[in-house]
């Protein structure tokens, strides 16, 4: 796709609309977090440590769960989102939770006209690279926020996943990045039935694209893993197999749903 079909624009509507929807979803439990239930998973948990008094930027935060969860550990988070409503929202809830998490309006790959510092850890997870046609200049991203030494935590959802059709029943995509994937939905992942009716523009990235530009642009891999469920109920004719772990019913176990990465910038 040529960068004339605007792509930004449309997903940044779609981000809009699905905004107010997600604030008032099950899904999100927007009561539960504000009596203080944590948005983070097991898995990104595990890979992050102490992050008490540790400078955090979480790159594409929706409207912000998981950048005040990590302010609630101890964490000096900021975070970044280019859908206005989310950011609005975002900095709504960190004031009325009272917990100094920053947030910036943007594309990512405009933040360094946005931001100038760098981070003990870079933060993303679940559906955001999707988002991105170029990841070299994503990773450029990462590797111009992370101070020498300095961690990047991805957690995303794996690309045979995305390989699917919405109910797993054929292959419907490519694996690799064949260009932009141009469609419209229904509802969203959190409320299913919402009135909702949105395009979008997506691209699947394999995990060799994700991790050989890290590599190129200075991040060396620590850890690679893969997880056979999802923490999220978001997508079709799943089953709950444990409290947060969900697979596609009729594959049980037999795909990888999520993987994540822990990387360090080299010194």
């Amino acid at each position: 796709m040529s960068e004339e079909h605007n792509y930004i624009a449309i997903n940044r509507q779609s981000w809009n609309k699905k905004t107010d929807i997600h604030l008032e979803s099950a899904f999100y439990d927007m009561e539960g977090f504000r009596k203080g239930n944590t948005s983070l998973n097991e898995i990104e948990l595990e890979l992050f440590g102490d992050l008490n008094g540790k400078s955090v930027l979480h790159l594409q935060c929706h409207f912000g769960q998981d950048t005040i969860s990590l302010s609630q550990l101890g964490a000096k988070a900021v975070g970044v989102d280019l859908s206005d409503n989310a950011i609005d929202n975002a900095r709504k809830i960190a004031a009325e939770m009272n917990v100094d998490t920053k947030f910036i309006c943007c594309d990512v790959y405009e933040l360094p006209e946005h931001l100038d510092q760098q981070f003990d850890l870079v933060f993303t997870s679940y559906g955001t690279i999707g988002w991105l046609p170029d990841l070299d200049k994503w990773a450029q991203v990462v590797a111009r926020f992370l101070k020498p030494g300095g961690t990047f935590v991805f957690v995303e959802f794996h690309p045979v996943v995305w390989m699917f059709d919405d109910d797993f029943d054929k292959i419907g995509y490519n694996y690799f990045n064949s260009g932009a994937i141009v469609e419209s939905y229904e509802g969203t992942y959190a409320d299913r039935d919402a009135d909702l009716h949105a395009e979008y523009v997506m691209w699947n990235h394999g995990i060799s694209e994700v991790v050989n530009n890290l590599i190129k642009n200075g991040l060396e891999i620590n850890s690679l893993d893969e997880f056979d469920y999802s923490p999220y109920n978001c997508f079709r004719k799943t089953v709950e197999i444990a409290p947060k772990k969900y697979r596609i019913a009729h594959l049980d176990n037999k795909i990888p749903m999520v993987y994540s990465i822990k990387a360090t910038r080299k010194e």
